[in-house]
């Protein structure tokens, strides 16, 4: 039941940060790894095939209230959806280690652009 909750929480916490603009993939990837001990890897394949129905669901939203570039979404598509699955099954083909430290760079970098635009704007 403790796990339950806890990846309920995870999953609720992690969807209203996304929705204030936090990245919520990334958010979701943390989560997983800290709190519910889901390895490295699986997790980063988890998150990039959970991209994929966030995603469509997305581009319903942006049509329907006429945010979508239809230019874009012609190119983009296919590259994103078929990037999204190579992803996915590298990271789950990948030692662990190899993983840690890029995604740690990455998180650095995430975090300090973001900070970096806030103090910017101030």
């Amino acid at each position: 039941m403790k796990d339950i909750l806890l990846s309920i929480l995870c999953g609720l916490s992690t969807g209203i940060l996304s929705a204030w603009g936090v990245g919520g993939g990334t958010l979701l990837l943390l989560c997983m790894t800290l709190f519910l001990g889901v390895e490295q890897r699986e997790a980063q394949a988890i998150n990039l095939l959970f991209f994929l129905p966030t995603a469509g669901v997305s581009l319903l939203f942006h049509r329907k209230n006429g945010y979508l570039d239809k230019p874009t979404v012609k190119t983009a598509a296919l590259p994103g959806v078929l990037a999204a699955l190579a992803g996915a099954l590298l990271a789950l083909r990948l030692d662990a280690e190899l993983l840690r430290i890029p995604f740690g760079i990455f998180l650095l970098y995430a975090g300090g652009s973001l900070l970096w635009r806030t103090w910017k704007e101030k």
